[in-house]
């Protein structure tokens, strides 16, 4: 058996697949073209005697059919595997998974009251902070080929929207239909970090990232931000946490005016203290370009080789019926006698 394994498995039928079957249907055409052709019949007899079609008909029927004498059998055989050649047999090799680099990576986005204030520019136009934060991140988003991205946003509480997935656009439009107070007024941050190390902890070491924005401070949720971030420590889950919003005033005709109940003091030494704590780096963007640049540096993370998916290499094998089909013509033009008799 170990002398007829090899052979076994190259006559897998599982391991052969042609790539231009529709070549095949071409077997039949020189049979085909016996068959339809007249049957060719000498000058006209010198002397005529009487009965002689019923002797050339009986010989029509014992072998030369309607197009005469059938193809020699080796050019029948030669002719089978050009059709083969044709078809472009390939051999499918062992199962291979090549390396793609990516990230995991979980974006926590604050929906609080205060992410409504519009002390952001973009375009030229004063904007709130949470559609100034969604126009980077979908342009953040648009870099994330071969990444799995998730999204979770918090307010009062903590929500996942998508799971670790590499379709970019189901995020992105959860990430257009969210609104401020989706989650609550409130912020939590401590929960948000809870669920995202809930939601990364299955991932393979290394590659659990959390991106959390945020414009205030935590006011809710059962879960402190400490105690959330020893949790995200203990799991290997790695933070960044990024400090957003302007001081709380809004642009008009180049003159900057309070905003009423603005300027709302942002927590950035728990932020800051997050980020040391877990592996992570923390940043403070105080309008659009700044929050920019720090996706951008982001971007630049060390990316996460992984296996992708499953493929089989394919091996052209044309060349050995097409070899074995030119030396079948050649033996049959060589020694056309024999194969007539």
């Amino acid at each position: 058996m170990s002398v007829l394994a090899p052979l076994m498995e190259a006559l897998d039928p599982n391991a052969f697949v042609l790539a231009w079957p529709g070549w095949l249907w071409a077997l039949p055409l020189p049979l085909l073209a016996w068959w339809a052709l007249p049957a060719s019949r000498s000058a006209s007899p010198a002397v005529r005697m009487p009965g002689l079609h019923r002797v050339d008909g009986l010989a029509d029927a014992q072998g030369r059919g309607r197009g005469g004498r059938l193809p020699s059998p080796l050019l029948l055989l030669a002719w089978a595997l050009l059709c083969v050649a044709a078809s472009r047999p390939q051999q499918l090799g062992e199962a291979v998974e090549p390396p793609q680099s990516g990230r995991d990576l979980m974006l926590a986005l604050d929906l609080s009251g205060s992410m409504d204030e519009p002390d952001m520019q973009l375009g030229g136009r004063p904007v709130d902070r949470l559609t100034a934060a969604k126009a980077v991140l979908a342009d953040f988003l648009d870099r994330r080929g071969g990444d799995r991205v998730g999204l979770l946003v918090f307010g009062r509480r903590a929500y996942a929207l998508t799971p670790l997935t590499p379709d970019r656009e189901s995020v992105r439009q959860q990430l257009q239909d969210s609104v401020v107070g989706l989650a609550g007024q409130e912020t939590a941050i401590g929960d948000a970090i809870g669920l995202a190390v809930k939601r990364l902890r299955d991932q393979p070491e290394g590659q659990r990232v959390l991106i959390l924005l945020t414009d205030g401070v935590n006011t809710a949720g059962l879960l402190e931000p400490e105690k959330a971030a020893q949790l995200a420590r203990d799991h290997g889950v790695r933070v960044h946490t990024v400090a957003f919003g302007g001081d709380g005033a809004m642009s008009v005709f180049g003159f900057q005016l309070p905003m009423p109940g603005g300027g709302d003091e942002i927590d950035e030494e728990t932020l800051r203290r997050i980020a040391e704590q877990t592996g992570g780096r923390f940043f403070r963007a105080r309008d659009t370009e700044q929050l920019a640049g720090i996706y951008a540096e982001i971007d630049r993370l060390e990316p996460v080789e992984r296996p992708g998916p499953a493929v089989r290499p394919r091996v052209e094998r044309y060349a050995w019926p097409l070899g074995l089909a030119v030396s079948l013509g050649l033996l049959a033009f060589l020694w056309p006698s024999r194969w007539r008799r």
